[in-house]
C-alpha cells in the first residue's frame, strides 16, 4: 500500500534562480553510501545522516539512484512501484525525512526516475501475463507474436544492451521486449496510459518536496515505428552511440515537453536532467531545448581522454552545441555505470570505460584530480560520483561469486565490471566495513580502504578529500566559475590547455614533462606543488592551475 505524505515547505521563492545552470550536483548511489541499519546495505537513513558531510564538502545537490520497490534484477533500475520505498533502503517517511533535512541544510534533492522500462514484477506486467495476447494492459509494452512457423524466433533481430536477445518469450508464446534485462520489459511510449501514468508519478514525487529528476535512458523511451530489424553489422555500431531505432527517436521528444509543463506548474526551481547517449553533442542538445529538459549529460567529455588537444575539442564543441538552446554544459568525470576516472585515467588510453586491471594508481589519482580541477573551471554544472572526493579507484579484483552486475553474467552485451565503482566507501580508518555501516558490505571493501576513507584524509591538505573541498569553496567564492557559457583560450605549449575566464585563468598540463608558463597573477590552487621562478609558474606533469587575475 501506497503512504501519501504531506508536501514539505516548498524551497523556490516563485523566482528562476537558474540555480542549475552552475550547480555541482553530488550522485549518491545508495546501496552504497551509508548503511543506516547495519545490515550491509546502504540506505536512506544511512544517507541522511551523512547529508552535513556533503554540505561541508560544499556540494549544491544530491542525486540519488533509485530507491524504489524492487526486486533488485538491475540494482534498482527495475522498478516494481514508482511510489513507494524497497524496504532494504526505508519507507516514505525516510523519503520524507531525507528530503526535509537536506533542504534545511541548503541541499536540494533530485531523485532518479526510470521510465524507459518496469521491473516484470510491476503490477501493469504481471496482469498483462495473467491476461494473454489481446490483453489491454499487453498494449502498455512491446509484446508482440514471434517469426518462423511456430513463432519459435524473436519478432525482430534486437539484442539487448546487456548481450542475448532483447526478446523473451512467455509461455503463450508470445515475446515481450527488454533493451535491458529480461527482467525489465520496455514501456510502449505510443500508449496513452503510459503518459498518464508518469505524469501521475512526476506529481507524486514533486508533491514530496523533490526537487528535480534524473532522467534514466532518456533517449530509449520511443522506438522506430514497426520495430524494425537492424542487421549484425550495424548493431554492433551501438557501442559508437550511432543512432537506433530504439534509441534517440524524435518522439522523446513531445514526452519531455509535457514533462516540462508538469514540472511548470510546482515554479522555476524543479528540474530534469537527461540521461541521454547521443552520437553528437548536437543531438543532446536537442533534449534541452527551452520547452524541455534544464540538464543533459555530457556523456563524450567523460569517455574523453586525458589529452589537451582532445579535451579542447570536446570542450569547444559542447559549449557551441548549448549556446543556442540557451542550456548549460555539464560535466562528468565519473558515475555508477563507468570505471572510476582514478583508474580509467591510469590506463592507456582506447580500453574503453570498463577496465579490469588497475593500472598505475599513483598516475591516475594525480590525473584525476588535475581533470576534476579542469572541469571544475569549465562554465556550467558539474557532477560529481560518491567517493571520487576521495580519490577512490576502481576495485578491479572482486571475485566472480559477489558480483550482483547483471551484465556480468550475460555475453556480448556491456562489460559486465560495474560493481567495481560500486563498492561502498570507506568514512572511518578502521571497522568491519570502515564506517558505511555495523554489519559489513554488501560488496567486500579493500584492505586499503581505511586509509583512503573520510577520516584518514579530513585535515591532510595534500588529499584529495582537502583538495575537493578547497575547489569547492574557490568555485563558490569566484564570480567567473561555473556561470556563462564561453573560454577564451591562451597560447600555451603543445599537450597544455590554458584559458581564460572573467578574473580566472586556468591551466592543464597533460603532458608527463614539467611545463613554464607565465604565472598570469595570484595562485588559487592545484592538484601539486607549483613552483614560481622569475615570474614563470613551473607547472608539474599532469596538473591544474588556478589563478585569480
Amino acid at each position: 500500500m501506497t503512504q501519501h505524505l504531506a508536501a514539505p515547505a516548498a524551497t523556490t521563492s516563485g523566482t528562476d534562480t537558474g540555480w542549475w545552470r552552475d550547480a555541482v550536483i553530488y550522485q549518491v548511489y545508495p546501496r552504497s553510501f551509508a548503511d543506516g541499519n547495519g545490515d550491509g546495505m546502504g540506505d536512506l537513513e544511512g544517507i541522511r545522516s551523512r547529508l552535513p558531510y556533503l554540505r561541508d564538502l560544499g556540494v549544491d545537490a544530491v542525486w540519488l539512484s533509485p530507491f524504489y520497490a524492487s526486486p533488485q534484477a538491475d540494482a534498482g533500475y527495475d522498478v516494481a512501484d514508482y511510489r513507494a520505498i524497497d524496504p532494504m533502503f526505508g519507507n516514505l517517511l525516510d523519503a520524507d525525512a531525507l528530503i526535509r533535512e537536506g533542504h534545511a541544510l541548503g541541499l536540494r534533492i533530485i531523485v532518479d526516475l526510470v521510465p524507459n522500462h518496469s521491473s516484470d514484477q510491476h503490477e501493469w506486467f504481471q496482469r498483462a501475463l495473467r491476461e494473454g495476447p489481446g490483453s489491454p494492459l499487453r498494449e502498455r509494452y512491446h509484446f508482440r507474436p514471434g517469426k518462423g512457423p511456430d513463432g519459435a524466433l524473436p519478432p525482430n533481430d534486437w539484442e539487448s544492451i546487456f548481450g542475448g536477445p532483447a526478446w523473451t518469450r512467455v509461455e503463450d508464446g508470445e515475446w515481450y521486449l527488454h533493451l535491458f534485462a529480461p527482467e525489465q520489459p520496455d514501456f510502449n511510449w505510443e500508449h496513452p496510459a503510459v503518459h498518464d501514468e508518469f505524469r501521475s508519478i512526476l506529481r507524486f514525487w514533486l508533491d514530496m518536496g523533490v526537487d528535480g529528476f534524473r532522467v534514466d535512458v532518456a533517449h530509449g523511451l520511443v522506438k522506430a515505428p514497426g520495430l524494425p530489424d537492424i542487421g549484425r553489422h550495424d548493431q554492433l555500431k551501438l557501442l559508437g552511440n550511432d543512432v537506433m531505432p530504439f534509441f534517440d527517436q524524435d518522439g522523446v521528444h513531445e514526452v519531455y515537453r509535457s514533462w516540462r509543463r508538469v514540472l511548470s506548474e510546482y515554479g522555476d526551481e524543479r528540474i530534469l536532467v537527461a540521461e541521454a547517449w547521443t552520437p553528437t553533442v548536437e543531438r543532446t542538445a536537442h533534449y534541452v531545448r527551452p520547452d524541455e529538459m534544464h540538464q543533459a549529460f555530457n556523456f563524450q567529455y567523460l569517455g574523453t581522454h586525458w589529452d589537451a588537444a582532445e579535451l579542447r575539442a570536446v570542450i569547444d564543441q559542447s559549449l557551441a552545441a548549448m549556446r543556442p538552446v540557451g542550456a548549460p554544459a555539464t560535466w562528468v568525470l565519473s558515475n555508477h555505470d563507468v570505471t572510476r576516472h582514478a583508474t580509467r585515467f591510469a590506463n592507456p588510453p582506447g580500453l574503453g570505460t570498463q577496465l579490469r586491471e588497475p593500472g598505475d594508481r599513483e598516475l591516475g589519482l594525480r590525473r584525476a584530480r588535475a581533470a576534476t580541477l579542469l572541469a571544475l573551471a569549465l562554465p556550467g554544472s558539474l557532477y560529481l560520483y560518491q567517493g571520487e572526493e576521495l580519490g577512490l579507484p576502481d576495485v578491479t579484483d572482486l571475485p566472480d561469486e559477489v558480483r550482483q552486475d547483471p551484465s556480468f553474467w550475460r555475453a556480448s552485451g556491456q562489460d559486465g565490471y560495474r560493481d567495481g565503482c560500486r563498492v561502498p566507501i570507506p568514512w572511518t580508518c578502521e571497522g568491519t566495513s570502515y564506517g558505511f555501516g555495523s554489519g559489513g558490505s554488501w560488496l567486500p571493501q579493500p584492505a586499503q580502504w581505511g586509509a583512503l576513507s573520510v577520516e584518514a584524509q579530513t585535515g591532510d591538505p595534500h588529499s584529495t578529500l582537502e583538495l575537493y573541498r578547497s575547489a569547492l569553496a574557490v568555485r563558490r567564492a569566484q564570480p567567473g566559475l561555473g556561470a556563462g557559457s564561453s573560454v577564451t583560450w591562451l597560447d600555451a605549449p603543445e599537450g597544455v590547455l590554458a584559458f581564460a575566464r572573467e578574473g580566472f585563468v586556468c591551466l592543464a598540463n597533460t603532458t608527463g614533462e614539467p611545463v613554464r608558463f607565465p604565472a598570469p597573477g595570484r595562485m588559487l590552487l592545484a592538484n601539486e606543488d607549483v613552483a614560481v621562478e622569475g615570474g614563470e609558474a613551473v607547472v608539474p606533469a599532469d596538473t591544474t592551475v588556478w589563478w585569480a587575475v
